[in-house]
């Protein structure tokens, strides 16, 4: 079986929220995550990190681009990343890129769907909904105390 996850996280890799943010941004996510049929709640996780962990689309992934060259990304050598790092989180986003060898950061890459990193995630499992308008991703920011960017996974 497959799921859908709708992942919020802060835009800043390394920033985490307060409790209190965290419960006044779940109850809006609650209120803007409707039911599934019959009534069902969907699950919603929190999750802080100890160390940068990726927050990736899952079989969305369809390209990564390089901010520097512009070249595609073999999505495998992105799979091989992560799989290495699954466990123990990324200690630097800062990599060599395979297509022409320059620095850049993991964060910076192009993905098309997006991907991002994090020490904290809400992550909503089989939502309703594809995604949050960008007055909503305003708004739980807003309660959050932080700019957020939403990834949507198929896994």
């Amino acid at each position: 079986m497959s799921d859908d996850v709708l992942s919020i996280i802060p835009s800043d890799p390394q920033w985490q929220p307060d409790r209190d943010a965290v419960d006044r941004v779940v109850a809006l996510v609650e209120d803007l995550t409707p039911e599934i049929a019959d009534g069902v709640d969907v699950e919603i996780d929190v999750t802080w990190h100890d160390v940068v962990t990726a927050v990736d689309c899952g079989e969305n992934l369809e390209r990564i681009g390089c901010p520097l060259c512009q070249a595609a990304i073999d999505t495998e050598w992105w799979g091989d990343l992560l799989e290495a790092n699954c466990d123990d989180g990324f200690t630097t986003l800062v990599i060599e890129v395979p297509c022409c060898g320059g620095s850049t950061t993991l964060d910076a890459l192009e993905y098309d769907w997006p991907c991002g990193f994090a020490r904290f995630e809400i992550a909503i499992w089989n939502p309703a909904r594809s995604c949050f308008s960008d007055d909503e991703l305003t708004a739980l920011a807003d309660r959050l105390g932080h700019p957020v960017k939403q990834i949507r996974a198929h896994i």
